[in-house]
C-alpha cells in the first residue's frame, strides 16, 4: 500500500501542535515552580495541587480514554465471539471513577500525599513499598505498549505507514513533552487531544451508518461473518463468571492506577478531587459510545461491496484493527484522517500519564525515601525525567510484539493490584475515623493557589 502523503502530512501537523503545547506548558510550570509553596518534584507530580475542575476532568477522562479504549471496544463489539455485551470498557470506567469520587478522593487529597503508595509507605515501611512498585511498573508498561500497538496498526491501515516507525514517531513526542514539562505539559495537552478525538470520531458516525455497504444497524445481525452472530452478543451461563471476573477487573483495577490518584492529588480541594471524579465518569462513558457504534456498523456492513473485499476482518485476524478499517473503506479519505489522528491523540493522552505515573512513584516513594534521602530537588526532577525516559522505551519496545490491542489492554489490568485498593480503603477508614476535616492549608499556600489558578 503507497503512503498516504496528505493523511501523513495532516498527521504530523497534529504531531508539533501538541508537541509545541507540552513546551509551552514545560515554561508554564517554571514559572509555577517560583511561586508555588510546595517543592519542584511536587510541581511535576501533581501540578501544585492546584489544577481547576475543568482542566482535571480533561486531563482524568483524556488518561482513560487510551488507544486501548478506543479500538479495544470498537474490536469487542465487532468481533463474533464477543459483541456489544463483552464491550466493558464504558460501563467498567464509569463504575471506577463513582467509587474513587466516594471513597478515594477524600481521604487521599485531605492527607496531601504525592503518589498512590505513600499511605503503605506510611504504615508498611519502604520495602512493602518496593514490593508494590514493581506490579504497578509491569502495568505501566503494558499499558504503553497496548496503546502504541493501537496506534501502529490503525497507522498502517489508513496512512500505508510502517507499523514500527508509527510508533516509534508517536512515542517520541510523547516522551518528549512528558520529560520537558511533567504533569503540567500532561494536563494541557490532554485537553487538546481529548476535545480532537470527541470531534473527529463523532463526525465519522453519520458517514459511516449512511454508507451504501452498511445494512440496518437496528437488525443486530452480522450478516458478513460466516457464523451469522449479532453484534450484541450473548452471555452464556457458563461464561457468566469469565464475564463477571473482566467487568470487576477493569472496573476495580483502574482504582490501583497512579494516573488516577495523581489527578486527585492535583486538584485544589478534596471537594473538587470528588467533582472531578463524578464528572469523568460520564464524560469518559460518552466517549466510548463512537468505537461502540463503528464496532457494530462494522458487522453489519458488506465488505465485497468495498474496497477490502472477501473475506471480513475477523476471518483474515484483523478485528484488532476494525476501527481503522472501517474508517478507510466506509468513509471519504478526508473523514479517515481525521479517525487516524483521533486515535493518536488517544494514544498520547494515555501514554503521557502512564510515564509520568511510574516515573512519580519511583522518584516519590523509592528513590527519595530508600535509595537518596539527601537529593536535592534538582536531582528528583532528573529522576523523574530519567524515568519517563526508561518507561517510554520500555513500552514502545513490548509494543511490537503483539497484535490484539484488547489482549494487551485486559492484560495490562489483570497486573494491578485490585487488593491493594481495598487494603488502601481499610487503612482509610482506619487512620480518618473521627478526623473529617482536612488538614489545614497553609495561608501562605492558599494566596499562591489563588494566584496559580489555572
Amino acid at each position: 500500500m503507497a503512503v498516504n502523503v496528505p493523511g501523513l502530512a495532516a498527521v504530523m501537523v497534529f504531531y508539533i501542535v501538541i508537541l509545541v503545547i507540552g513546551i509551552w506548558a514545560s515554561r508554564k510550570s517554571k514559572k509555577v515552580e517560583k511561586t508555588c509553596a510546595g517543592t519542584k518534584s511536587e510541581v511535576a507530580i501533581v501540578g501544585g495541587r492546584n489544577i481547576s475542575v475543568l482542566v482535571g476532568v480533561f486531563t482524568m477522562t483524556a488518561t482513560w480514554v487510551g488507544g486501548g479504549y478506543i479500538l479495544g471496544t470498537a474490536e469487542a463489539v465487532y468481533s463474533p465471539s464477543q459483541g456489544l455485551i463483552w464491550a466493558m470498557g464504558p460501563p467498567a470506567y464509569l463504575t471506577n471513577f463513582v467509587l474513587g469520587g466516594l471513597f478515594f478522593a477524600k481521604p487521599m487529597r485531605s492527607k496531601r500525599y504525592v503518589t498512590m503508595l505513600d499511605p503503605f509507605q506510611h504504615r508498611y515501611g519502604n520495602m512493602l513499598t518496593a514490593t508494590l512498585l514493581l506490579p504497578a511498573l509491569m502495568s505501566d508498561i503494558l499499558w504503553v505498549a497496548c496503546i502504541l500497538a493501537a496506534l501502529g496498526g490503525t497507522m498502517s491501515v489508513i496512512l500505508g505507514l510502517s507499523s514500527a516507525l508509527s510508533i516509534v514517531i508517536s512515542a517520541g513526542v510523547s516522551i518528549t513533552y512528558t520529560f520537558l514539562g511533567g504533569f503540567y505539559s500532561v494536563a494541557y495537552t490532554d485537553i487538546i487531544q481529548l476535545s480532537f478525538i470527541f470531534v473527529s470520531l463523532w463526525l465519522c458516525i453519520p458517514f459511516l451508518l449512511l454508507s451504501p455497504a452498511v445494512a440496518d444497524v437496528s437488525h443486530t445481525i452480522n450478516l458478513n461473518q460466516t457464523i451469522g452472530t449479532s453484534w450484541v452478543g450473548e452471555l452464556k451461563l457458563e461464561d457468566a463468571g469469565k464475564w463477571a471476573d473482566e467487568m470487576l477487573l477493569l472496573a476495580l483495577g483502574g482504582l490501583a492506577y497512579q494516573a488516577l490518584y495523581q489527578r486527585i492529588l492535583s486538584a485544589a480541594s478534596s471537594a473538587q478531587a470528588q467533582v472531578t471524579c463524578f464528572a469523568a465518569a460520564g464524560s469518559v462513558f460518552i466517549m466510548g459510545i463512537p468505537s461502540v457504534i463503528i464496532g457494530a456498523v462494522a458487522s453489519t456492513a458488506d465488505w465485497n461491496q468495498t474496497a477490502y473485499g472477501l473475506p471480513p476482518p475477523f476471518e483474515r485476524g484483523e478485528a484488532g484493527k476494525i476501527l481503522p478499517l472501517a474508517l478507510q473503506h466506509l468513509t471519504p479519505t478526508w473523514l479517515s484522517v481525521l479517525g487516524i489522528g483521533s486515535v493518536a491523540a488517544a494514544v498520547m493522552s494515555s501514554m503521557d500519564s502512564v510515564l509520568l505515573s511510574s516515573a512519580s512513584m519511583f522518584t516519590q516513594n523509592i528513590y527519595k525515601t530508600t535509595l537518596r534521602k539527601q537529593a536535592s530537588e534538582r536531582e528528583l526532577q532528573w529522576v523523574i525525567r530519567i524515568s519517563v525516559l526508561v518507561v517510554g522505551l520500555a513500552g514502545t519496545g513490548l509494543a511490537f510484539g503483539d497484535d490484539s490491542v484488547f489482549g494487551l489492554w485486559l492484560l495490562g489490568f489483570y497486573h494491578k493490584l485490585i487488593p491493594q485498593s481495598w487494603d488502601l480503603l481499610g487503612a482509610f477508614e482506619e487512620k480518618t475515623k473521627g478526623q473529617e476535616e482536612e488538614v489545614p492549608v497553609p495561608l501562605e499556600e492558599k494566596n499562591n493557589i489563588l494566584n496559580t489558578k489555572l
